[in-house]
């Protein structure tokens, strides 16, 4: 990699990465014009190329390469509708639809962004090769093992979205060489050995909170394991984080008490937080802030709602459906969530004047933490009014989103108002929290038939949610919440895989897990069809007549890229 200093100087110039939002010593770190090159190799250099390899994370100019994954996991995955008009960010439409090509620009988007932290990550290891006699042999092992994290998840996003891509690590001349680098490798083995790096050389906390710390490697590794159907190196790993593990800040991992705490601003950092990129406002750039949720919040909601744009995430039915449940408070497990008799209550078709009295039959509170329904609490700042806050509903039906969205009372501090829009927050997105690691021990353990170690993991994710009811002002519940305990004994296989399956969708629901889950338990075909056949018969415009194969398992290869490499050099996925 040459012009190190010239590229660093670059990045520095232009990023920061702010740990946390009581770590004020970040937010005052002045832009460098000059950097030497021996300054880069001293502690302080290698931490703020560290730094660098962080901010990247977020995708900051690139949206589309955050871990949010909402068009990637939550809209493929049909959490949520793309739900503007259908000219409005167009590039989505296609997506939703799976009828994109090569060419789409937010493909483009999300492997250049992506590509650009694993150069970052690659800089911090080609320094360490020539760090200054002053760093010890620890701190450079620390440092390299943060890197290696780093470039571990970038290379998972990678490999989740396009399967094998060109593997560049520090040896690689960023000036000669690249395009040379073909897509053929078996990704998972070079993932495997980052992410073990990391646990290997992290200590188990940080002092500055927004630091990976040893228990997230071993999380991140344990979900690396469970991609690849790795089920006891995974239950060994998971044991240990669920018994043992703590956060960069030396809490002890387990649930928020309260569902909608975990995405407050002042929470930031809690103890369900394993993994979250850092997110701050008001510091001067937009980009240090949650970046791409802006796009997400209510339409046109005015000084008595968050965001105003944009509308382009709306739960889709099916999703909202699937909070419904039985007698006894239990999921509908056998997909009968969309029969007409079992469909939830909404305003689709109605004017904001018309009358209307929400659902009242039983269902999951965590419907109402992560959606936003007509008549019932939208945070703090309302009743949802309905259509009043719905761009098109003909396009993107009733619903709007909730989680991450600020408060009222989070005005001006965790929300950012020096942009186009409000919706820039200093709330963090975790891309990996303890609920998820629950469920995904759980599922491991239904992989291992050890069926009773999975339903009490699951059951203590539903306790949590049953003690969450939505609350209207006066204290009661804003809607017939009925939500209880699997109390019989698991000790069938694929009964216990639908039930562990079916709390990630409510659990983890619009966090960009969903497409993903689906696709490496190989029910995409039958789920998002059914998905499309319903939403699609409502959503004429947006989603009729669309259909989802195998094909769109995987994003293809962008189009420019093998321009600049040659067909012969890097792969095309299949179909494409």
């Amino acid at each position: 990699m040459k012009n190190i200093k010239a590229r660093l100087t670059m990045i520095l110039t232009t990023c920061l990465m702010l740990f946390a939002i009581s770590c004020d010593e970040f937010l005052e770190v002045e832009p460098t014009g000059q950097i030497g090159e021996p300054q880069l190799r001293t502690l302080d250099g290698l931490n703020a190329a560290l730094i660098a390899a962080y901010s990247q994370v977020n995708g900051r100019n690139q949206r589309m390469a955050s871990p949010s994954n909402w068009v990637w996991g939550s809209i493929r995955g049909a959490d949520a509708n793309k739900g503007t008009d259908p000219g409005d960010f167009q590039s989505i439409n296609p997506i939703q639809r799976y009828e994109n090509d090569a060419t789409i620009d937010i493909i483009r988007e999300n492997w250049a962004g992506t590509y650009e932290g694993i150069s970052r990550a690659n800089m911090v290891m080609r320094l360490l090769e020539d760090k200054e006699e002053t760093v010890t042999n620890q701190q450079a092992a620390e440092i390299a093992a943060q890197a290696r994290f780093l470039r571990g998840h970038f290379y998972f996003q990678l490999t989740r979205n396009f399967d094998k891509v060109p593997y560049v690590d520090e040896s690689v001349d960023y000036q000669e060489g690249l395009e040379e680098v073909s897509n053929t490798q078996d990704m998972w083995p070079l993932i495997e050995a980052d992410f073990q790096y990391a646990v290997d050389n992290l200590p188990e906390t940080q002092d500055q909170v927004g630091r990976v710390n040893s228990w997230a490697a071993k999380a991140y590794l344990a979900k690396v394991y469970l991609y690849q159907e790795k089920y006891q190196p995974a239950k060994q790993l998971f044991d240990d984080v669920i018994a043992n593990g703590m956060t960069s800040g030396g809490v002890k991992y387990d649930l928020v008490p309260y569902y909608d705490d975990m995405f407050r601003g002042a929470n930031n950092n809690h103890e369900e937080s394993i993994w979250a990129y850092q997110a701050a406002a008001n510091t001067g750039s937009v980009n240090n802030a949650n970046p791409e949720f802006d796009l997400n919040f209510p339409y046109n909601t005015g000084p008595d709602g968050p965001g105003n744009c944009c509308g382009f995430f709306q739960p889709s039915f099916t999703f909202v459906n699937s909070f419904r449940t039985d007698a006894i408070g239990l999921p509908l497990l056998d997909n009968s969530y969309n029969a007409p008799d079992n469909q939830v209550k909404n305003d689709f078709g109605l004017e904001s004047e018309d009358p209307f009295s929400p659902d009242n039959g039983p269902l999951d509170p965590r419907l109402d933490h992560t959606t936003g329904r007509r008549g019932l609490p939208y945070l703090d700042w309302m009743d949802h009014p309905g259509n009043a806050w719905i761009r098109n509903r003909a396009n993107g039906g009733p619903y709007a989103p909730k989680k991450y969205v600020y408060t009222r009372e989070e005005q001006g501090t965790f929300q950012d108002n020096s942009s186009w829009t409000p919706g820039y927050t200093a709330i963090n997105f975790m891309i990996i929290r303890f609920a998820d690691v629950l469920l995904m021990a759980a599922e491991t353990e239904v992989e291992l038939e050890n069926f009773e170690q999975a339903r009490e993991y699951v059951n203590r994710v539903r306790q949590r949610a049953i003690n969450s009811p939505l609350l209207r002002s006066d204290g009661s519940p804003a809607a017939n919440y009925q939500i209880g305990l699997y109390e019989s004994p698991w000790t069938d296989q694929e009964q216990a895989r639908r039930a562990v399956r079916f709390e990630r969708k409510l659990e983890l629901g619009m966090e960009g897990h969903r497409f993903y889950d689906l696709v490496r338990w190989g029910t995409d075909v039958d789920e998002l069809n059914a998905y499309l056949d319903h939403d699609g018969a409502l959503l004429q415009a947006a989603l009729g007549n669309a259909n989802y194969t195998e094909k769109y398992r995987l994003l293809p290869i962008p189009q420019d890229q093998i321009d600049l490499t040659g067909a012969d050099i890097l792969i095309q996925n299949p179909g494409f």
